[in-house]
């Protein structure tokens, strides 16, 4: 493993857990009105992780677990990264880049680790800070 990919991995991880945290509170306030488990289970935890990662990287360009890693998420023209591209990256990574990875485990770091398949579709990179 490449070392940019630990560092994504780690923030990753940070990211995880601080959302983790999140949703359990969340649960608790929508378990008196949501009587639904499939709710809890899928859509919560989901909705939780992308929302405190768009805001986090609308308004800065990193998220917790990315700053304590030392990187920063940017655009291909080093700007910061539009809603779009947000977006675009999350659904990737969580939807459509676990099978890429199984297809092709080497060629999945491309090229230092600073782009994944996510990044190449939404046009992102991730570099140190």
């Amino acid at each position: 493993m490449k070392s940019m990919t630990k560092k994504r991995t780690k923030a990753f991880f940070i990211d995880l857990a601080i959302s983790t945290a999140v949703t359990i509170g969340v649960e608790q306030i929508l378990r008196k009105k949501i009587k639904n488990e499939a709710v809890h289970a899928l859509i919560t935890p989901t909705v939780v992780m992308w929302g405190l990662e768009y805001v986090q990287l609308r308004t800065c360009g990193q998220t917790v677990g990315y700053k304590q890693a030392g990187i920063k998420l940017e655009g291909k023209d080093g700007q910061a990264p539009t809603s779009n591209q947000i977006f675009k990256r999350m659904a990737y990574r969580d939807y459509v880049s676990t099978f890429k990875y199984f297809g092709n485990r080497k060629g999945f770091e491309g090229e230092d680790g600073s782009v994944l398949p996510q990044d190449t579709y939404a046009k992102t990179v991730v570099k140190e800070v």
